[in-house]
């Protein structure tokens, strides 16, 4: 189902599991979720070796149980702290999230090492997720701005991918061309996909078609 423009500005407090607190937890988790690609580019390897796998191959696992989980709790109907009611009945912007931040790790362009510089593209892809989301979310639920919601997220968006630029060595192209595409993530509205997905989904697919050229 496709949300209308009065949807844009629905309060998601109201909506989430445990009123405010819920919301904050749920903001908290998202934001938390940019510690991923250091742990992923830095520690990968000694952290899937505890069992005895690859990094590539321990991210696959994790996300393929995070799913078998959200299996499970839809089945039941089970809805948690944070959780709005109708994710009862559809995928969770958590799962949503585990599956396509999996998917950046998995098969973003990256560097050989150890080093954060070695995650060039997957860095900003998933640190823009976690951090443009939220704000565009709050701009839009406190404001009820949405022109001022995507001036912000280009604003946070392009300031993610530039420091990438000058830090991690993200390509210049990539960084001018991809930063818009992870606001557009956030726009248009649906449920049939969580914008946890779309803000990482297209970034990274034009990552990928434009890579030969960079």
């Amino acid at each position: 189902m496709v949300e209308t423009t009065s949807d844009v500005f629905v309060d998601h407090v109201d909506h989430s599991i445990g009123g405010f607190g819920g919301h904050s937890f749920r903001r908290l988790t998202h934001v938390s979720m940019a510690i991923i690609p250091y742990l992923y580019y830095v520690h990968g390897n000694e952290i899937a070796s505890v069992f005895q796998l690859e990094s590539n191959q321990f991210v696959s696992l994790a996300c393929v149980l995070i799913l078998l989980v959200e299996a499970l709790r839809l089945k039941f109907g089970i809805v948690i702290i944070g959780q709005r009611e109708y994710e009862s009945s559809q995928i969770s912007a958590l799962a949503w999230g585990a599956l396509a931040v999996s998917l950046a790790l998995l098969v973003a362009p990256k560097e050989d090492g150890e080093e954060l510089s070695s995650g060039l593209y997957g860095v900003p892809i998933i640190i823009g997720m976690t951090i443009v989301d939220p704000l565009m979310g709050e701009i839009k639920r406190t404001k009820q701005d949405l022109r001022l919601a995507i001036i912000a997220g280009l604003i946070a968006s392009y300031c993610i991918w530039l420091a990438s630029y000058y830090w991690l060595g993200t390509d210049i192209r990539a960084a001018i061309i991809l930063a818009p595409l992870t606001v557009a993530g956030e726009l248009p509205k649906t449920r049939a996909i969580d914008d946890n997905a779309t803000m990482v989904l297209l970034p990274l697919s034009g990552l990928i078609l434009m890579y030969p050229f960079l």
